[in-house]
């Protein structure tokens, strides 16, 4: 039998990324950009980076997936932007991403 591998919340991994400076939430707009939920400040895909990311599988159901990432603009803002995964992901979201620069992990991490 194999132990019960105890699954991290997203809400805190969300807490350990903006302790390392990580605070601002951010979108993707209906025309491509990433924006700063205020929309004081928009990005292309180009002045994005990726730092990291995490999968997170629901407990009671495997379909109940969210992806969260950790960003840094051009600017030198750093924040998140989360997304379900899989056939529920935003298709804004999941376009924008998939042509941002990827300076994370190679292989997914699910907690």
């Amino acid at each position: 039998m194999q132990d019960k591998v105890e699954l991290t919340p997203l809400v805190t991994v969300l807490a350990q990324v903006q302790k390392e400076g990580y605070i601002q939430d951010f979108k993707v707009t209906d025309d491509g950009r990433l924006s700063t939920l205020d929309d004081k400040q928009q990005f292309m895909h180009d002045q994005v980076q990726i730092v990291n990311f995490y999968r997170f599988e629901g407990e009671s159901n495997p379909d109940d997936m969210s992806i969260l990432y950790v960003l840094e603009t051009s600017s030198g803002l750093k924040g998140t932007i989360a997304d379900a995964y899989g056939p529920y992901a935003d298709e804004t979201i999941d376009a924008f991403m998939q042509q941002v620069t990827d300076l994370g992990k190679n292989l997914d991490t699910r907690v």
